[in-house]
C-alpha cells in the first residue's frame, strides 16, 4: 500500500504542532466514535458497553491476543450485596466493602472512587453473568471481612472464564477488535479535546483514526521491571507475575496529552509467586484454608492479612521464601490447584513427617505446627496470629507443599480519574474526550490492593467509561451535525 504524508486538518488541526512532529507517513485515515486502547477486561468491557449504547467502537490491542492480565486472574472478583451472597445468606454491604478497601489501601485511596467501586460491584457481577460468565461461587480473599470473592462455581480461574465470555460476546456483536495494533499517539486539538489516535500495525503500517473519544484501558507496568525499580528501588531484582504486555504504554500516552499521574510509587508484590518461576499461586489457595510456614516448619503470619504485610513477612524469613501447606480437602475445594500439579510446582508427603523430611524440615516441629493450627481451626480462634477465617483444617493426607516467594504483581498508581472515568489534567480538570479505567489508573486501591478488587475495578470502571464515552460521542455527533 502506497503511503502518504498526513497533516492534521479539520477536528485534529493543531494536534500535531502541539504534541509531536509536523507530519507522519500515514497510509490511511479511519473514523470512529470511540477508540479503546487495550483489550483486557477493562477494554473489552468498555468496548462492549459503548457499542451497546450505539457507538461505533474500535478496540486496539498491541499484543497478538486479547485478554491482558485479566486472562491470568485466578482468585476472583469482590462484590457486595450480590444475589449469590444472598443465596448463601452472607450478610455483606457496599459500606463494609468500602471500609475494607480503604483500610487495605492505608486510607490514601480516593474515597469517591472506592464508593463507586463498592456500590456498583453487584451490578458488575450481574453484567458479567448476563454475557455468560459464571460468577456463582463465593469465597474470601485476604483483607476482606466477609465472603465476597465471586468466581466460577467449580473453582476454575476467574480470568479465563470472564475473558472467554467477553471474547464470545465481542464476536457475536461484531465488535471491531484489532490485535497487533499499537497506539503511538493520542491527538488533541488547540481547544484541548481529544480527536483521535495514531496506530501502527504488525506490518509497520501507520494509520490514523479520527474519534471524539478515546478510552485508555492498557493496564499497568509490572512487566517493565526497569520502570518498577525506578519508582521502587527496593524491588530491583524481583521477577513479575504479569503478562509481557504490561509495560505502561498507556501511562505514557495519557501523560503526553496532559494527564495527571498519581500514587506511582505504590507497587504491589504478591506474596505467593511460585519460587523459581513466574507462576502466580492464587490467593484463593490461602482463602480456602492453606497456611504458610517458613523453612523451619513454623507459621509466622496471619495468612489472610493484606498482600503487602504477607509479602513483608515472607521476605523476613530465612532465604526470603516460604511454603504454602495444604491437604487433600483443600485441594478438592479449588480446581486451580490441579494446574500446579501439572506445572510440577508441588511436593507431597503421605504424613506431615514425610513432607517435612522432603522439605528438609524437622518433622517434629512441622507436625507440632499443624497440630496447633488444627486445634485453633477447630476452636475457631487463632491465638498465634489472629487469622480471622479458617474454613478447613490441614489434616487429610497426602500433604502438599508449594514453595513461594513475593513477586511484582500490580501497580496501584496511574492516571488520575474522576467518578465518570474521565482522565484529569494536572489542575484536576477533565481532559475532554479522554477516559480511562483499570490498572492504567490510580486512586482506587491506594497504597495496597486487596485481592479480588482488580476484577471488580476492571468491570465497574470499564462499564462507566464505555457508557460515558458513548454519551460524549453522541453529543459530539450532534454538535457536528448542527454545525453542518
Amino acid at each position: 500500500m502506497k503511503r502518504r504524508t498526513f497533516l492534521a486538518s479539520g477536528p485534529a488541526a493543531g494536534a500535531l504542532s502541539l504534541f509531536g512532529p509536523a507530519a507522519w507517513a500515514v497510509s490511511r485515515k479511519e473514523t470512529a466514535d470511540v477508540v479503546v486502547i487495550g483489550s483486557g477486561g477493562t477494554g473489552l468491557t468498555a468496548g462492549l458497553t459503548a457499542q451497546a449504547d450505539g457507538a461505533k467502537v474500535i478496540v486496539l490491542e498491541k499484543m497478538p491476543i486479547t485478554g491482558g492480565n485479566t486472562q491470568l486472574a485466578a482468585g476472583g472478583m469482590n462484590a457486595a450485596d450480590t444475589r449469590f451472597q444472598a443465596q448463601r445468606k452472607i450478610a455483606d454491604s457496599w459500606r463494609t466493602m468500602y471500609d475494607d478497601t480503604m483500610k487495605g489501601g492505608k486510607n490514601i485511596n480516593d474515597p469517591a472512587l472506592v464508593e463507586v467501586l463498592a456500590k456498583n460491584s453487584a451490578a458488575s457481577v450481574d453484567w458479567l453473568s448476563s454475557i455468560g460468565a459464571d460468577m456463582s461461587g463465593v469465597g474470601r480473599m485476604a483483607g476482606a471481612s466477609e465472603d465476597r470473592t465471586h468466581r466460577p462455581a467449580a473453582g476454575d480461574a476467574v480470568g479465563h472464564n470472564i475473558v472467554h465470555a467477553m471474547r464470545q460476546t465481542a464476536i457475536q456483536r461484531k465488535l471491531d477488535v484489532r490485535t497487533n495494533s499499537r497506539v503511538i499517539k493520542i491527538f488533541r486539538n488547540r481547544a484541548g479535546r481529544v480527536t483521535g489516535v495514531l496506530v501502527q500495525n504488525k506490518f509497520g503500517e501507520v494509520y490514523s483514526i479520527e474519534a471524539p473519544v478515546v478510552i485508555l484501558a492498557s493496564g499497568g507496568f509490572s512487566a517493565d521491571l526497569a520502570r518498577v525499580a525506578q519508582y521502587q528501588p527496593s524491588y530491583a531484582g524481583f521477577s513479575s507475575t504479569n503478562q509481557p504486555g504490561a509495560t505502561g504504554d498507556g501511562l505514557d500516552l495519557g501523560a503526553e496529552v496532559g494527564g495527571q499521574l498519581r500514587d506511582m510509587q505504590h507497587i504491589q508484590i504478591h506474596p505467593t509467586q511460585a519460587a523459581g518461576s513466574k507462576i502466580l499461586i492464587t490467593e484463593a489457595v490461602r482463602g480456602n484454608g492453606a497456611i504458610l510456614v517458613n523453612s523451619q516448619g513454623k507459621r509466622f503470619v496471619n495468612e489472610l492479612t493484606t498482600r503487602d504485610a504477607a509479602s513483608a513477612a515472607i521476605l523476613a524469613q530465612p532465604g526470603g521464601t516460604a511454603y504454602l501447606i495444604l491437604d487433600q480437602d483443600i485441594r478438592k475445594s479449588l480446581k486451580q490447584i490441579e494446574g500446579y500439579y501439572h506445572l510440577e510446582l508441588v511436593k507431597e508427603g503421605n504424613t506431615p513427617e514425610d513432607l517435612a523430611r522432603t522439605l528438609g524440615m524437622d518433622p517434629a516441629t512441622f507436625k507440632a505446627t499443624l497440630d496447633t493450627y488444627n486445634s485453633a481451626q477447630a476452636a475457631k480462634k487463632d491465638a498465634e496470629f489472629g487469622r480471622p477465617d479458617m474454613p478447613r483444617p490441614v489434616k487429610t493426607g497426602p500433604f502438599i507443599a508449594i514453595g513461594v516467594r513475593p513477586g511484582v504483581h500490580y501497580t496501584m498508581g496511574g492516571l488520575a480519574i474522576n467518578t465518570k472515568a474521565q482522565v484529569l489534567d494536572k489542575d484536576g480538570k477533565p481532559i475532554p474526550g479522554l477516559y480511562a479505567g483499570g490498572e492504567v489508573t490510580g486512586g482506587v486501591h491506594g497504597a495496597n490492593r486487596l485481592g479480588g478488587n482488580s476484577i471488580s475495578e476492571t468491570i465497574t470502571f470499564g462499564r462507566i467509561a464505555g457508557a460515558e464515552a458513548a454519551k460524549e460521542a453522541r453529543a459530539a455527533r450532534a454538535t457536528s451535525v448542527k454545525k453542518a
